[in-house]
């Protein structure tokens, strides 16, 4: 198995190449900055190296020794459009944050290959594809990135894909779940068109303004009225639109909204019950409701067999105490989700709260006063090359 030891330089090597990512964030598809050092912390491995068409991802593979199949393992690059507020010596002061831990998750990425490429090669029975994936965070880079071929990079298609994410709680502990493990996602506006008049005479005019109001907890009552509280839906209001005088009723008013889902059919669902419910409030007020959907990325669902497999692994590694059982999905989302859609898979979580840091009270994924351990990124690097060689000797003695 790779292993830390006879490698002191690594733990180290990997910090520093963190803090230089979270010192230096990149938003979205395009980071130049990021895959040039992503580039030379994998320079002299010996990895089949290529870079996105379409974005700046870097995609690399190792050929192990012995003949077999290929393993992927995915890392996210990209930061938030966050000002940071940790007060960090190596914080980002560019107006981005890496505040989604991705900085962890690459630096991690670089460690299993190091790992990999040092202590297995000539024993690893096929071959392990290392996806470095730009774009994450709302812009589907996982799509770009198997547009270019990443599932395929090794000349074949990869028969299990493994990738992990960080999140507060006590650091060192890893959880996953067979089935479900996130939501998928989508963005609800609605529009209520109406016909607008003077501020003084509402009774001369289609007021959109209360219709869009009465709609907005009107939503929340159907989600709790018409979906399973076992299959959840989540329907965030985030968004009022009207008009832009005091005294002018608007000819239109809108929402926007955050959607989550766990099912397929709940999403399918939900599209109906939204359109029925919004024509019913438009009606009552007499306007006319305009609903789009944009659906953004689907619902995660590890493969029950590759997450077992994953439990099963780390734990061999790290102990029954760290690699525990998830009992709910996250209602977070992940474009993972469209590897897991191609090839079967698990994703991971790996708390990493600082230890003089409350996990209970902790700040989360998102926030702009989230801290992450960068002590975990040893077991980070180990866990991800665990994983693949596992994977790889498994599919050898089948």
């Amino acid at each position: 198995m790779p292993s830390l030891v006879g490698d002191p330089a690594l733990l180290p090597d990997l910090v520093a190449l963190r803090r230089r990512l979270h010192r230096d964030p990149e938003v979205g598809l395009q980071l130049p900055r990021t895959q040039a050092l992503v580039l030379d912390a994998l320079a002299g491995l010996g990895l089949e190296i290529s870079t996105g068409s379409t974005c700046s991802s870097v995609t690399a593979v190792l050929r192990g020794g012995r003949p077999g199949p290929t393993v992927l393992l995915r890392a996210d690059m990209d930061a938030l459009p966050v000002a940071e507020a940790t007060g960090l010596e190596y914080a980002s002061t560019n107006g981005a944050m890496h505040a989604c831990g991705h900085d962890l998750h690459t630096a991690g990425l670089v460690g299993a290959a190091r790992l990999l490429a040092a202590a297995a090669r000539e024993d690893l029975p096929g071959n392990v594809v290392f996806m470095f994936q730009p774009g994450e965070e709302g812009v589907d880079g996982a799509a770009h990135m198997i547009a270019d071929g990443v599932l395929d990079a090794s000349g074949e298609r990869a028969i299990a894909a493994y990738g992990a994410h960080v999140i507060p709680g006590p650091a060192g502990r890893f959880s996953t779940r067979a089935g479900t493990m996130m939501a998928g996602t989508a963005d609800l506006r609605i529009t209520m068109h109406g016909a607008g008049g003077h501020g003084s005479q509402p009774h001369t005019a289609a007021d959109p303004v209360p219709a869009v109001a009465e709609l907005v907890t009107a939503l929340q009552v159907m989600v709790t009225r018409r979906f399973s509280v076992f299959d959840p839906v989540v329907v965030t209001v985030t968004q009022l639109r009207g008009g832009d005088a005091v005294n002018v009723i608007p000819d239109a008013a809108s929402l926007g909204a955050s959607v989550r889902t766990l099912s397929r059919e709940s999403d399918e669902r939900l599209r109906v019950e939204v359109a029925r419910l919004a024509d019913g409030v438009a009606a009552a007020h007499g306007c006319r409701a305009e609903v789009v959907f944009e659906a953004d990325y689907p619902v995660l669902v590890n493969d029950g067999a590759e997450a077992d497999r994953a439990a099963a692994a780390l734990t061999s590694v790290f102990g029954a105490e760290r690699v525990v059982d998830r009992n709910e999905p996250l209602m977070a989302s992940e474009d993972f989700s469209r590897v897991l859609l191609e090839v079967p898979g698990a994703f991971v979580f790996l708390a990493a709260t600082p230890p003089d840091v409350d996990p209970v009270t902790a700040a989360w994924n998102h926030s702009a006063k989230v801290l992450f351990d960068d002590s975990v990124l040893g077991d980070l690097a180990l866990g991800l090359a665990t994983l693949a060689s596992e994977r790889l000797a498994l599919a050898a003695s089948s």
